[in-house]
């Protein structure tokens, strides 16, 4: 018997058609990593880190995989290749990138896999699309809802619905 987790993935984007790039992604995540169970509208973000580059859009995700942690997160890696993504630098501009920020309540630490998302907390930009989707959703490291965190984070750049959403 197979057994499946619910995982939350955050898709950004601040380089090409980043919508498009996004629909793109969430279409080769479903066929890879499993049935998208939410999909948040569409945020526009101020860069977090490296200030100096264009906004982001961004996007969180519901997905039921029966994929562990680690290959869901080589699908994620494969998803951001396929969208050309280059890693020149740390939090500098990309076409595609996708983030596990949550995997049921597990918790994991590995090499190159860190879940909850270390700094899901800290990112307004996170925070907002997947409170959209998973506000009463419980940070398995934290104890509090996801709402809880987005009422107590500290990070003030802007998050806006983005005017392309439907």
């Amino acid at each position: 018997m197979s057994t499946t987790a619910t995982a939350y993935l955050l898709l950004g984007s601040n380089l090409g058609d980043r919508a498009a790039l996004l629909q793109e992604a969430r279409e080769q995540l479903a066929a890879t990593a499993g049935n998208i169970l939410a999909a948040s509208a569409l945020y526009e973000t101020a860069a977090w880190g490296l200030e100096d580059q264009p906004a982001f859009l961004n996007q969180a995700l519901a997905i039921q995989t029966a994929l562990p942690a680690g290959q869901l997160l080589a699908q994620c890696l494969a998803a951001e290749r396929q969208a050309g993504r280059e890693r020149r630098e740390r939090w500098g501009s990309r076409t595609l990138d996708v983030d596990i920020l949550l995997y049921g309540p597990e918790i994991i630490a590995q090499p190159g896999l860190a879940v909850p998302h270390p700094r899901l907390a800290e990112r307004r930009f996170a925070l907002v699309p997947l409170a959209e989707i998973a506000a009463q959703l419980l940070h398995p490291e934290l104890g509090l809802s996801i709402a809880q965190l987005l009422d107590q984070c500290p990070d003030p750049l802007p998050v806006r619905p983005w005017p392309g959403n439907l």
